[in-house]
């Protein structure tokens, strides 16, 4: 096995099993800061298909993902989530991956949702997380994110469409969409917002995004990074900025590292 082939593991905690993954772990081991990933709606580790070994290789750094409780191969799940659940997921998920990696310091990076849970990560652990990186992350609930969703809505009402996302999450399918379209669709869920989570935040932020973006405007990377961050809007990229413009968002997070990191 090379240095930058995936290694598999599972996480235990209270509520269920995590399936997790880490590229390049001799770099952990010799004391790298790790990329920890948070994935989108529909996502898993599976999903970001070559995207976290590549970023190990432009970095140099050991890179974690892991599938969310209810998705991917982790533990199913048939509640409902909470409207705290964006800024809620790195509460218990930091210390869990700390405890099996022997890690104390990380960086956060999400998509879409997972870069919410990104800024909720350097908020939560303002001491550990030593940089925090967003590609298509939503800061609030514009209209456009909720005409994007009531067209995924209708998409998924086709069993093919179904099908296709079920070869990441396999019969837990049906509950990752609901979980994803009734959660943003949820009245209770109008006002949610990451303002109390950014005024939290104390580390670098890049916040890269899709000018295209069928699910936010600009708007929302100039929010999540702030007077103190930086927003990168990729022209003509769409939801997705790590695959549709992979060899730019790498370089963009490579650079972005080796400038404000140290260790």
């Amino acid at each position: 096995m090379t240095e930058f082939e995936k290694q598999s593991l599972d996480l235990e905690t209270p509520d269920g099993r995590l399936s997790a993954a880490i590229w390049n772990r001799d770099a952990l081991t010799a004391g790298s800061t790790p990329i920890i990933l948070f994935h989108e709606s529909l996502g898993s580790v599976a999903s970001w298909r070559n995207f976290p070994k590549k970023l190990a290789e432009v970095t140099g750094r050991p890179v974690i993902a892991y599938d969310r409780l209810g998705f991917g191969q982790s533990d199913a799940r048939i509640d409902k989530l909470p409207v705290s659940f964006v800024t809620d997921e790195a509460a218990w998920v930091i210390p869990t991956m700390q405890r099996v990696l022997s890690f104390s310091h990380f960086i956060a990076c999400g998509h879409s949702v997972g870069g919410g849970m990104a800024v909720g990560a350097a908020s939560i652990y303002p001491k550990q997380c030593k940089a925090a990186i967003t590609m298509g992350a939503q800061a609030y609930v514009e209209d456009c994110t909720i005409a994007g969703i009531l067209k995924a809505r209708d998409k998924f009402r086709d069993t093919d469409a179904l099908g296709r996302l079920a070869r990441f999450h396999g019969d837990k399918t049906r509950w990752v969409v609901d979980a994803w379209i009734d959660t943003w669709l949820d009245p209770a869920f109008a006002d949610w917002s990451l303002d109390r989570a950014l005024d939290g935040v104390e580390c670098p932020v890049l916040a890269i995004h899709g000018e295209s973006d069928e699910y936010g405007s600009a708007e929302h990377p100039k929010l999540i990074a702030g007077a103190k961050g930086r927003a990168v809007i990729l022209p003509k990229i769409g939801h997705v900025p790590h695959r549709e413009a992979e060899a730019e968002v790498l370089k963009l997070i490579a650079d972005f590292l080796n400038a404000s990191l140290r260790e």
